[in-house]
């Protein structure tokens, strides 16, 4: 049996926002640049395409959430950004639900484009090439787990009745 969840569309409320673009960004500069450092490690990502990211900057910023990461590409590896380039070669703006049904592979970066649900602004042949990119990562498959419970049998366990 296979677990599968559709990611629904949301917004984060605004206050969340507002306290979001007052923190230091540089941890989600941070913890993107090593993500994407260890994807490329698992050669998820395509060697081929990485080496034309050579001495490009990214912003990906999620609206929603008041949260913004800045990275370059440089000498083979991803690097963190402390701030943000006045002029980044790609950037790409979505709520926080558009990025995740990106990385679920739920919704595809041209309808979320022409939904206006996401924004890239810059270099359009980078953008095409990051979108291509995306499209050849195949993900690992996980282990099925078929000793786990299901929703309908966490219905009978009842925890007062544990150790009785």
């Amino acid at each position: 049996m296979s677990l599968s969840f559709s990611i629904p569309r949301f917004k984060l409320p605004g206050l969340l926002a507002t306290v979001g673009t007052h923190l230091p960004q540089w941890p989600h500069s941070l913890a993107l640049a090593t993500a994407l450092n260890a994807a490329a490690k698992m050669r998820l990502l395509p060697e081929d395409s990485l080496a034309l990211l050579e001495g490009r900057t990214f912003v990906i910023e999620v609206i929603d959430a008041g949260g913004q990461a800045s990275f370059s590409y440089r000498g083979g590896l991803f690097r963190p950004l402390l701030k943000a380039p006045e002029a980044p070669d790609l950037s790409f703006s979505a709520n926080l639900s558009a990025f995740l049904q990106l990385l679920a592979r739920q919704e595809d970066p041209d309808t979320l484009f022409f939904n206006r649900e996401l924004s890239i602004v810059g270099d359009t042949e980078l953008g095409l090439l990051i979108k291509n990119m995306l499209d050849a990562i195949e993900l690992p498959q996980l282990p099925s787990l078929p000793n786990l419970p299901t929703l309908s049998g966490l219905r009978h366990f009842n925890p007062a009745r544990r150790g009785s």
